[in-house]
């Protein structure tokens, strides 16, 4: 709701400054799409969080959206990565999958973990190629496709958060400044997503965004001191910059 509040002057000026058509019935209906999407994706990764581990349940949904979304791209988009890049597309992959220790599963007995970071891993998947659709076949302006996206997001939760609405009020008042920073900074992360996406493969796109893994592992190993399998993970992270650079390359 946040979000939807404060980027709504900015949208309001790119609608009016410089958006030369109006909005068909399809606009509207990726609009909402991306909202339900969304909705879907953060509930599935917080029943994660419920019912598995952190540190496996993200870092494998980070991981498998983006393999699913490189290969979708490649059989539905026609795209055509270099060898170069697929080399940096597996590289990342491998990283995130060894981050999380997913080869340990069996050991950890994480089968709740696997299936909501596999679960949450379509999901962005799905929304990855159905905001790709938005901004090139429909030319779609991210600020507004965001925005609205945003709006339908506010509008599917508002019946779960009045349901709990004590939790609410208690988020509210002792985690206000927080929940401001949140609803300036994912937005506009993710805007930065889709403008790449207006003129950028999805296969070199997708993969790149996990570079959050390799900053949340050095921010876990400074800042919180995580030394759990601390050498495992920067030879993880590691790996993901190595694919970085070949995507760039490539």
């Amino acid at each position: 709701m946040l979000s939807t509040l404060l980027y709504f002057p900015v949208a309001l000026v790119v609608w009016w400054l410089l958006w030369p058509r109006g909005f068909s019935l399809v606009d509207v209906v990726f609009m909402v799409g991306n909202g339900v999407l969304h909705t879907a994706y953060f509930l599935m990764l917080q029943r994660g969080y419920r019912a598995g581990d952190l540190s496996l349940v993200y870092p494998l949904a980070r991981g498998t959206g983006p393999l699913l979304a490189s290969v979708a791209a490649i059989l539905f988009f026609g795209e055509h990565p270099s060898p170069v890049a697929m080399g940096g597309i597996a590289a990342i992959v491998l990283g995130v999958f060894f981050a999380s220790g997913i080869h340990r599963v069996r050991e950890t007995q994480a089968a709740a973990s696997v299936f909501y970071g596999v679960g949450t891993g379509v999901l962005i998947a799905a929304y990855t190629l159905w905001d790709k659709h938005a901004m090139t076949a429909l030319a779609l302006n991210p600020i507004l496709y965001d925005w609205g996206g945003n709006l339908a997001r506010t509008v599917l939760a508002w019946p779960m958060a009045l349901a709990r609405r004590d939790e609410l009020v208690w988020a509210w008042r002792n985690y206000r400044f927080e929940a401001f920073g949140i609803a300036i900074l994912s937005p506009l992360a993710y805007l930065l997503v889709l403008w790449a996406l207006t003129w950028t493969p999805v296969s070199y796109v997708a993969p790149a965004r996990e570079l959050s893994i390799l900053f949340g592992t050095i921010l876990g190993i400074t800042i919180f001191k995580e030394r759990s399998r601390a050498p495992q993970r920067a030879a993880a992270a590691a790996l993901m910059v190595v694919g970085i650079a070949a995507l760039a390359h490539g």
